[in-house]
């Protein structure tokens, strides 16, 4: 009977076991995930069958030539259910994606497991609990988005021990509360954060990468406070002694009548009395007032010529304060709900205010427009909105291939900002000195020359495009940009009006960009506190001084200088007095020192441009003599330029 029995037995494990034995581990871990599904409305699931060697086949399943599971591809399918810890089996998975559907419970800690993940999306889904720390495990990740959940707890640290971490950190529309860690400034400046819509509190820390990023990725804290939020801390502003601003969207009555119509106060003839007496009494005084104001315009006039005084500026200045956003350049399509809607990160600061790099999704029918955004500092208050819009249309009308172009401004009482084309490849600062924002080779002669000849064009078009002189008044090497072809762009043109009411050559001479502080601290070279003063011919540095054409041809040429030595513009011994870079050149010039031991040595290899560099040599130390009336005008340098390396 034992004989028997056993057959038996052997033959039905022979009857059943081939089914279940044919499919590949692989696929019974996710028929694990099959069976924890309880509704698959759009039968995504119909062709996961056991009967199958793999799931190579599976809909959503992707495998590599081992038939290993490299994909789970599932979005928006309608799933309910959970995940099973059996996903984690699956050792080769690179790219798992159930986002949009309606999965609860917690995210198993042993899907984790799954070291190979590059990209895990499990944004859209009911998932509660917390992040464990067990995802520090997954070295390769780079992309992590679980957005749109009921995640709470702290936010872990041990994401910050994802060394592979460059695209997505959405941990955004959950429910984390406690402070923002000081350690998530040390995920690179590439990572899109986003913290956005949950229960955070406390001080944004003002350390490493958290520094450039944009409002958008703390926005829906009402508890955080600190840079980049407008929101200021209260200790700060206890400290600054200020009252909480009004939010520009809170209903303000420009009518300050207007409130007596929610009174309760019964209306007779009594109560209509006053009021048409204080009416007339405001008009009695709004005539007189408009009247002596006239007589002010009139004697004005007389004295020092033509002056514009027109009562509706008030008008112009009362819808200033409301705010209005401007569209410059007719080929410009977004609007200033998609500014607000964007993805922005922080790419320099000066005192001129904070640039962004604003990443705009579709909302005008537009999708992935990239532009910088200019927030001007707190200096350029003093504007009336009239005035700012007339330097704004100024600046709006200078077009050239070589100048940065301004798209659009909005303008309201607390609150300037400037659209204008994002340049992609960074600064000839970064270019020549190197940076965080920099991964250039270092530069060849003849695109070092196609640079300085396109900054030379650019400038020498603002100085004659019109009557007026203009000035730029900050030219430097971090004031031009390159875009992927290494084409030059004159940025912050108009600047120096916008941010300074004095207009004293100092203000524009502090303007410095982030990155060139974090280089210049990091390197080898002697601190600079004020590096842009070298730039500043010497007539400007003089407190009482005004900028000039000849002002930005001096600057101009020390940014020739810089490139063509590669050196720092304080360059030099300290007896260098303040000319820095020039002084030394010119001295070496002087001294018949070889040319080797000036130029930048990535260029001491062509030596066939030898008689190139010397004439861009003698051109730069012309637009840096002492005396500005010996000095080119910029069209001049700009033509010299230009025959540098032309057949005649």
């Amino acid at each position: 009977m034992g004989f028997v029995f056993l057959l038996l037995v052997l033959l039905l494990l022979f009857l059943i076991s081939p089914i279940s034995c044919l499919l590949n581990s692989d696929g019974l871990s996710l028929l694990a995930l099959k069976s924890s599904i309880t509704t698959d409305p759009t039968h995504s699931l119909k062709s996961w069958s056991e009967s199958d060697e793999t799931p190579c086949k599976w809909h959503g399943i992707t495998c590599n030539n081992q038939n290993r599971v490299t994909q789970l591809d599932l979005p928006n399918k309608g799933f309910n259910g959970y995940i099973p810890s059996e996903i984690g089996a699956l050792t080769s998975l690179q790219n798992l994606s159930l986002s949009f559907n309606n999965f609860t419970n917690i995210i198993p800690p042993h899907l984790f497991n799954a070291t190979s993940l590059v990209s895990l999306d499990l944004s859209h889904n009911h998932l509660s609990g917390t992040i464990g720390n067990t995802i520090k495990t997954l070295s390769l990740l780079s992309h992590l988005d679980l957005s749109s959940n009921l995640l709470n707890g702290s936010l872990p640290d041990s994401l910050t021990q994802l060394p592979q971490i460059s695209g997505t950190l959405n941990l955004s529309y959950n429910l984390f509360s406690g402070e923002v860690p000081a350690s998530f400034g040390l995920f690179p400046v590439s990572v899109s954060l986003d913290l956005r819509h949950n229960n955070l509190s406390g001080k944004i820390p003002q350390v490493g990468s958290l520094l450039n990023q944009g409002p958008t990725a703390f926005s829906g804290n009402p508890n955080l406070c600190g840079f980049p939020l407008s929101t200021q801390c209260p200790e700060a502003a206890a400290a600054a002694g200020e009252n909480p601003r009004i939010p520009l969207n809170q209903n303000q009555n420009p009518n300050p009548n207007s409130s007596s119509t929610g009174s309760e106060k019964p209306r007779g003839i009594s109560a209509t009395v006053p009021i048409i007496s204080a009416i007339s009494l405001l008009l009695g005084v709004f005539s007189i007032s408009v009247w002596l104001l006239r007589r002010k315009c009139v004697s004005v006039e007389g004295k020092v010529g033509k002056q514009k005084c027109d009562v509706e500026e008030e008008k112009d200045d009362e819808e200033g304060q409301m705010g209005k956003f401007v569209v410059i350049d007719e080929g410009f399509s977004l609007e200033l709900e998609d500014l607000l809607r964007a993805s922005a990160y922080v790419v320099g600061k000066s005192r001129s205010g904070i640039v962004y790099k604003v990443v705009a999704g579709k909302l005008s029918g537009v999708t992935g427009v990239v532009v910088a955004v200019r927030r001007l500092s707190e200096g350029g208050g003093f504007w009336k909105f009239k005035e700012f819009i007339s330097e704004v249309e100024m600046i709006g009308k200078i077009k050239h291939p070589n100048i940065v172009r301004l798209r659009a401004y909005y303008f309201a009482s607390d609150e300037k900002l400037l659209v204008s084309d994002f340049i992609s490849n960074g600064s000839l600062y970064s270019a020549l000195h190197g940076g965080p924002s920099s991964s250039l080779m270092p530069l060849s002669w003849s695109v070092r020359l196609k640079i300085i000849q396109g900054s030379a064009r650019g400038l020498a078009y603002i100085h004659e495009c019109s009557p007026r002189k203009y000035v730029h008044g900050n030219i430097k090497s971090s004031k031009i940009l390159l875009d992927e072809d290494l084409q030059p762009y004159i940025s912050g043109f108009g600047l120096t009006r916008l941010i300074s009411s004095t207009n004293k050559p100092s203000d524009s001479a502090v303007n410095n960009n982030l990155a060139q502080k974090v280089v210049i601290s990091g390197s080898g070279s002697k601190s600079l506190s004020s590096p842009t003063s070298v730039y500043l011919a010497p007539e400007a540095r003089l407190s009482s001084s005004k900028m000039s054409q000849k002002c930005d041809v001096y600057s101009f040429g020390v940014t020739v200088l810089e490139t063509l030595t590669g050196r720092l513009p304080d360059f030099g011994p300290p007896e260098n007095d303040d000319n820095g870079l020039e002084s030394f050149v010119r001295r070496a010039f002087q001294e018949e020192r070889p040319l080797s031991e000036i130029i930048d040595q990535a260029l001491i290899h062509e030596v066939y441009a030898k008689k190139q560099v010397l004439a861009a040599f003698h051109i730069a130390l012309s637009c840096t003599e002492l005396d500005p009336e010996i000095r080119p005008r910029m069209r001049s340098v700009s033509e010299s330029l230009d025959r540098i390396g032309s057949p005649h």
